[in-house]
């Protein structure tokens, strides 16, 4: 038997689709590249963006059409609302939450009748699944990249946000494990590992002290890279300004093997703005979190999230996140037009910012993102840099690779031994948003 799995959205659920893997070949089904060729065939949908559930029906229409002329089994899981939930039961063969996936082979097994498992929240206790689920060791997709979830849910409740409604309220995970588990990939000669959680730096905070918090485990880890002579990074996504402290900063700055790159999303540069969010920081608290980098860590790069168009925003509140853009100077800024999501506070509000303003709005913050981030790029010319080689870039002739502070660069090459190696590259050119250098030497560079 042969299986497909589609993964939609972001690294929590790629790293949840390792998991899922993980059981499926326990069970004996082997995975295929082309879902054509597949027996059972799942998704992981998210539905945090519209974009991302129009493909679950898309792909399930295709799926079904099949189903007349093959034995086919679908399933599906992931960050889903409950509204979508029951839609879904009437479209796959199984249904079930994330959490629930100790139960799949169970499920599977009963493959005939639409699973409702994911509905039946009464019989269930969350925590105490999502801590089994954690137990099930992930197959991972990348021989030298990892992730690693450290917590599920959010208490934040951001107006604009389903992710409370589509993953629950904050669970961490047993630090034991987490360590654990970075100290196994270390060993097994990984380079590049991200903790993974919705607010990370809330990590702990939900065990009433029996738990170490973010800043400790952060601690941990960096204990670990100082006991190997491997080199490997570590990273997170995503922290909250309202529980960004120094104190995570310090310890970022002590140790070699935590990233020097900071993905700290504002959403917004107005405070009027940020109150109806509900994002609970200020414009003034998200700069004290920047100050403390630039002054602890002034090589680390930043990277944010930023909402534009959002409901009722005015034009001088959106210049008002033009100003926060160039005086951060973000090296990367992921920038979403505002969409209503079912389930989300804000969903009952007014979506009142014409599409065509919010286009112009995303045009002009990516061109204001060019210019800080370009003017990043164009400073590390002729300087050499160690990346970790990550593929084949778009380029014919040419690998792609990153910076500590996960700035892309390519170099001429075709060995694609070196993928997922680190190499020495010294910057020849650069652009608003690509870098290009030469490759100076392939040593023995895993050791620090």
């Amino acid at each position: 038997m042969k299986y497909h799995l589609v993964t939609l959205g972001c690294q929590m659920n790629m790293s949840d689709s390792e998991r899922v893997r993980n059981v499926l070949e326990g069970m004996g089904y082997q995975w295929v590249e082309n879902e054509e060729e597949a027996n059972i065939i799942g998704i992981l949908a998210c539905s945090v963006r519209q974009k991302a559930i129009d493909k679950v029906y898309s792909k399930i229409a295709l799926w079904n059409k099949r189903k007349q002329s093959q034995n086919l089994i679908t399933f599906i899981s992931g960050c889903i609302l409950p509204a979508d939930e029951k839609k879904f039961l009437k479209l796959f063969d199984i249904v079930f939450a994330m959490r629930e996936l100790p139960k799949f082979p169970q499920m599977l097994s009963q493959y005939g009748v639409t699973t409702p498992a994911g509905l039946e929240k009464d019989n269930l206790n969350p925590k105490e699944e999502i801590n089994f689920f954690w137990k099930v060791k992930p197959k991972y997709n990348s021989s030298f990249e990892a992730f690693i979830p450290i917590q599920n849910g959010c208490d934040k409740f951001c107006s604009f946000c389903a992710v409370p409604y589509t993953r629950g309220r904050e669970v961490s995970r047993p630090s034991v494990e987490i360590i654990n588990e970075v100290r196994n990939l270390v060993e097994k000669g990984y380079k590049s590992i991200t903790l993974l959680g919705q607010n990370v730096n809330s990590y702990g905070l939900d065990k009433k002290g029996a738990e170490i918090n973010f800043a400790q485990l952060l601690d941990e880890i960096g204990k670990i890279g100082e006991s190997t002579q491997h080199r490997f990074w570590v990273y997170f996504t995503s922290p909250h300004p309202r529980d960004m402290g120094r104190e995570v900063v310090e310890v970022i700055a002590k140790y070699k093997c935590l990233g020097k790159q900071i993905h700290l999303p504002i959403q917004s540069g107005d405070d009027k703005v940020l109150i109806k969010m509900n994002r609970k920081h200020s414009v003034k608290k998200y700069r004290e979190s920047i100050e403390a980098i630039r002054e602890l860590i002034p090589q680390a790069t930043l990277f944010t999230d930023i909402i534009v168009g959002f409901s009722g925003e005015t034009e001088e509140q959106f210049q008002n996140t033009r100003k926060a853009m160039r005086e951060f100077e973000y090296n990367m800024a992921y920038i979403a037009m505002y969409s209503k999501r079912p389930g989300a506070a804000s969903y009952s509000w007014p979506d009142d910012v014409d599409q065509k303003i919010k286009k112009e709005r995303l045009a002009l913050l990516t061109e204001d993102l060019g210019e800080v981030s370009g003017k990043y790029n164009q400073n590390m010319v002729d300087k050499e840099f160690i990346i970790l080689v990550r593929d084949t870039d778009r380029k014919s002739g040419y690998l792609s690779g990153q910076t500590e502070g996960k700035i892309t660069v390519r170099f001429a090459s075709e060995d694609k031994s070196l993928i997922g190696q680190f190499v020495k590259v010294k910057i020849t050119s650069a652009t608003n948003f690509s870098v290009e250098g030469e490759l100076v030497e392939v040593e023995s560079l895993q050791e620090v």
